[in-house]
């Protein structure tokens, strides 16, 4: 069984979460985050390439023009890789354990699994944002030496922490 709703997060953009329940013991989360803006991209460069171009009318030096031309396609491509998150996924498995699994926009993946006897608890944790509050799940785990303590808190959602609950 599977369906999807729609949410906002916190500037606004869509998300979309869908559930899939493969057994009454196994479930799996899945965030689609908005793509790319294509907007923002071209007016990222634009002003860098444009604050270049001052420089070098201003010193008359081409090496400016090139470094902000390498320093675009740089940048951008370590935004894909490590920042631009396109889907998250959170598998469950009541007995085994949990998976959080990130998709990168450049098609990079990183998976973390929990042993579900390293799992405390799984709480909605609250933050403040600018004038909001938010409210996003954590994974709350257990201390190796005294289990009835917390040893870390582990947000599930990365790139949407934001989600704001709207719809």
């Amino acid at each position: 069984m599977e369906d999807e709703r729609t949410f906002s997060d916190i500037c606004g953009g869509r998300l979309a979460l869908q559930r899939r329940y493969y057994s009454p013991f196994c479930r799996e989360f899945c965030l689609n985050c908005p793509r790319l803006s294509l907007r923002s991209l071209t007016a990222v460069t634009c002003t860098v390439w444009l604050a270049a171009y001052g420089l070098f009318t201003l010193w008359e030096n081409s090496m400016i023009l090139s470094a902000a031309i390498s320093i675009t396609l740089l940048g951008l491509l370590g935004y894909l890789h490590f920042v631009k998150i396109d889907q998250e996924t959170l598998l469950i498995i009541d007995s085994l354990g949990i998976q959080m699994t990130s998709s990168y926009a450049s098609g990079k993946e990183s998976t973390t699994f929990i042993e579900m006897g390293k799992v405390k608890d799984v709480v909605i944790n609250e933050a403040i944002y600018m004038q909001k509050v938010i409210y996003y799940l954590c994974i709350l785990l257990k201390d190796p030496v005294e289990p009835h303590m917390i040893s870390q808190v582990v947000p599930v959602f990365q790139v949407s922490t934001a989600l704001s609950f709207l719809q």
